[in-house]
């Protein structure tokens, strides 16, 4: 087996974690190739093409470019962006799928990176200081994507630990508090737009996970729309998926799911803090069928 054919069928069987970084990797080496192009033939050294796929902070612009917040989160500019937020990536989405769906992966990582585009667009058009460079701004990167995956499985098991050279163990939530602190005071020093995206990323991060606690699934329209996606292109015949006791289809099922575990989250909150005889009769028979399930 070739190696390409070694990396396709990698990309078959990979999981949506592995089939994201792939995705990255691809559209990197694409506008590396480009790049290279312009440079021998024109003798440019930054690529005009990237723009087109970048979002700008220009209105008019971003008028003209409407996909640009959508494609701007799989573009990086060098070795080193794509290379530090593939690692990121890899590390919190591994941990984040252990605990959550793929649909929620990518609707995760696809919603962050448009809301932190949204927090550049806004701060590039509103705060007077980057008034001279709003008409010329352009942002790149899946930083903000990856932001929303560290912050929500940050919020939603913040005393997880993971290992780190030179600091031994360290919990999830004060990785998260460091990357968030040194994201606001790099904003005066450079780079302010990707800082102010991250923000919006890790936002959104937070947003999805203080819901989901609640039982309520914010991106379930768009994981729907994602499962549609995915059957469409299948070539097995498409089947509804429902479940006989209930007559409700996958997204259904998959949100009352999500609310199941919030309560059962809840109740063994309140088992760690007041003991088992706490509970109500109903928490008790609650807690003993979901065990069983």
């Amino acid at each position: 087996m070739s190696i390409g054919q070694e990396i396709i069928e990698s990309f078959k069987k990979g999981n949506v974690l592995t089939r994201f970084i792939y995705l990255n990797i691809s559209v990197f080496l694409i506008f590396a190739l480009i790049h290279l192009i312009e440079y021998l033939l024109l003798g440019n050294t930054d690529s005009i093409w990237s723009n087109y796929f970048s979002v700008p902070s220009n209105l008019s612009v971003l008028a003209s470019q409407p996909w640009s917040p959508l494609t701007y989160m799989f573009l990086h500019t060098n070795f080193l962006h794509i290379l530090f937020n593939m690692l990121w990536l890899y590390w919190f989405g591994k941990i984040f799928l252990e605990r959550l769906s793929s649909s929620n992966f990518v609707s995760v990582y696809i919603l962050g990176g448009l809301v932190g585009a949204l927090f550049y667009i806004l701060a590039f058009n509103s705060f007077s200081v980057f008034q001279p460079m709003a008409l010329n701004s352009y942002a790149l990167g899946a930083s903000a994507s990856v932001m929303a995956i560290v912050f929500a499985i940050t919020f939603l098991i913040p005393e997880y630990k993971v290992y780190l050279v030179f600091l031994g163990e360290v919990k999830l939530k004060y990785i998260a508090l460091f990357s968030i602190v040194l994201d606001l005071i790099s904003i005066p020093v450079g780079n302010a737009g990707g800082h102010i995206a991250h923000l919006g990323g890790a936002l959104f991060g937070f947003v999805f996970i203080y819901y989901y606690k609640k039982g309520i699934l914010i991106t379930k329209w768009m994981e729907t729309a994602w499962e549609k996606l995915i059957d469409s292109t299948q070539s097995k015949p498409k089947m509804k998926v429902t479940y006989r006791k209930t007559g409700h289809t996958d997204i259904d099922y998959n949100t009352r799911k999500v609310s199941d575990q919030a309560k059962v989250d809840a109740i063994l909150d309140r088992i760690s803090r007041s003991g088992y005889a706490s509970l109500s009769k109903e928490e008790k028979e609650f807690l003993f069928k979901s065990g069983q399930k």
